[in-house]
C-alpha cells in the first residue's frame, strides 16, 4: 500500500472512514448499529451493576465520569478506565458503560469518562481532561489493586496519550498496570487534510505534540512496567491497521511489554461492541490480565 503521504485527499478520507470498511452492512447502517449497541450495552450495565453517575472530575460540564461497581465487595478490586471513540467529536459516557456488564460480575470496577468533544473541545483540552480524570480516579479510589486503561479508536489515541503523560506535572505517580488500545490512532498527521480535522482544527504543531507515536520515550518513563495490548480489527482499513502495527513495533523496540492482537472476523465497530460479552476473546484477555478469568 502506498505511504499516506502519497495518497490524495480522497484516498486518505476513505482510509480514515472506518464505516466504509465493514463487511457486515453499509457505512451509515454500521454507525447507527454501533451507537445502538453501545447504548443498549450501557443501559444493561446500569441495570446490572451498582453505579454512581455524573461524578465530576473538573469544572466543565463535560468533565464527569460514571462508575460501575461489582455487587459483592472484595479486597482485590481492579479498576479499568474506559475512554470512548467517535473521532473526538461523537459519543459520550452515555454509550460507554457496556464493558461493565461482564467485568463488574467478575469483581472489576469500570469507570467511563466523558470529555469535551469537538467543536466544544480541542485536542489539547481533551488530552488534558482524560489525564485529569485518571488523577481524580486514583485520588478517589485509593484501595484498588490495579489500574487499567481501555480505549477504542479516538479513545485508543487518548489512552495512549494518558500512558505517555509526564505525571510530575500532576504531582502524582499512578501505577498503571495495563492498557488495551483497540483500533486506535497513534499518529495524527495523516488526518490533518481529511474531514476528521474540520471540527478539530488542529495545526501541525498540535497534531505532533498529541501523537503517541512521537511520545514513546515518555511512555517508557511513565509506564515501563505496563502490560500493553495493541488490538486491531481484521476489517479495519489498511491505514488503521498500519497505525496499530507501527505503534506496536515502536513500543516493542523501546523494550516495553506489549502484544499485538489482530482480531479475526471483526471490523472497527464490533471489535469493541463485543466487550459486552464475557466469552468474547478481548473480554477474556482483559480478565486474564487482571487475574480475574
Amino acid at each position: 500500500m502506498s505511504h499516506w503521504k502519497q495518497m490524495n485527499k480522497h484516498e486518505l478520507e476513505k482510509q480514515y472512514s472506518p464505516s466504509q470498511w465493514s463487511h457486515r452492512m453499509s457505512a451509515d447502517a454500521v454507525i447507527k448499529a454501533h451507537e445502538a449497541a453501545l447504548k443498549s450495552g450501557t443501559e444493561k450495565a446500569r441495570a446490572v451493576a451498582q453505579n454512581i453517575l455524573d461524578v465530576p472530575y473538573g469544572e466543565r460540564d463535560e468533565e464527569k465520569l460514571d462508575v460501575y461497581m461489582p455487587l459483592s465487595s472484595s479486597p482485590d478490586v481492579p479498576l479499568v478506565i474506559y475512554l470512548h471513540g467517535g473521532y473526538w467529536q461523537f459519543l459520550s459516557k452515555e454509550e460507554s458503560g457496556f464493558m461493565a456488564v461482564p467485568l463488574t460480575q467478575k469483581g472489576v470496577v469500570v469507570v467511563a469518562v466523558d470529555y469535551s468533544i469537538a467543536p466544544k473541545g480541542d485536542m489539547d483540552l481533551m488530552v488534558s481532561q482524560v489525564r485529569r480524570s485518571l488523577v481524580a480516579v486514583i485520588q478517589q479510589y485509593s484501595h484498588i489493586s490495579g489500574l487499567y486503561l481501555c480505549g477504542h479508536s479516538a479513545g485508543g489515541h487518548l489512552a495512549a496519550m494518558v500512558l505517555s503523560t509526564d505525571w510530575s506535572e500532576y504531582n502524582v505517580s499512578p501505577q498503571i498496570k495495563g492498557a488495551f488500545l483497540v483500533s486506535g490512532i497513534y499518529d495524527l498527521l495523516p488526518m490533518m487534510s481529511t474531514y476528521v480535522n474540520d471540527p478539530l482544527k488542529m495545526t501541525d504543531e498540535v497534531a505532533l505534540r498529541n501523537s503517541p507515536i512521537r511520545l514513546v520515550s515518555q511512555l517508557k518513563k511513565s509506564c515501563s512496567d505496563c502490560d500493553i495490548v495493541v488490538a486491531v480489527a481484521q476489517n479495519d482499513s489498511p491505514e488503521f491497521r498500519r497505525q496499530s502495527e507501527e505503534y506496536f513495533k515502536s513500543l516493542q523496540e523501546a523494550g516495553l511489554k506489549v502484544t499485538f492482537e489482530d482480531i479475526p472476523d471483526t471490523d472497527h465497530f464490533n471489535i469493541i461492541e463485543q466487550l459486552v460479552d464475557e466469552k468474547y476473546y478481548l473480554t477474556q484477555l482483559i480478565l486474564k490480565m487482571m487475574g480475574k478469568s
